[in-house]
């Protein structure tokens, strides 16, 4: 799981590199609390939190698939798809929309 999470926090770095100042930081933050749900879900399956989310990411990168995510049930695939793991778009956008608020 996570994969929602780690894909937003990679385009939220993304954008913080477009802007300039002390509000990159900021934003850079928000990205940074973005992981703390895959990271919270690989320490709950017993896998090294830090090593799985960069690994995560650089394949999210690399791959370009969004879908790719914490292997909580060690399947041996990281798409959430192989997991039949889903969530819906105005589901995950309520949940992001409260928790900044």
């Amino acid at each position: 799981g996570g994969s929602a999470e780690v894909s937003c926090s990679l385009a939220v770095s993304a954008f913080a590199d477009t802007v300039p100042g002390i509000e990159q930081y900021a934003i850079r933050a928000f990205a940074d609390a973005l992981d703390d749900l895959p990271m919270a879900l690989a320490e709950n399956a017993g896998l090294s939190p830090i090593t799985e989310v960069t690994s995560i990411k650089a394949r999210q990168l690399a791959e370009n698939n969004p879908r790719l995510g914490v292997d909580c049930n060690q399947i041996g695939s990281n798409d959430m798809k192989d997991h039949l793991v889903f969530e819906t778009l105005i589901g995950k956008q309520q949940q992001l929309q409260l928790a900044t608020q």
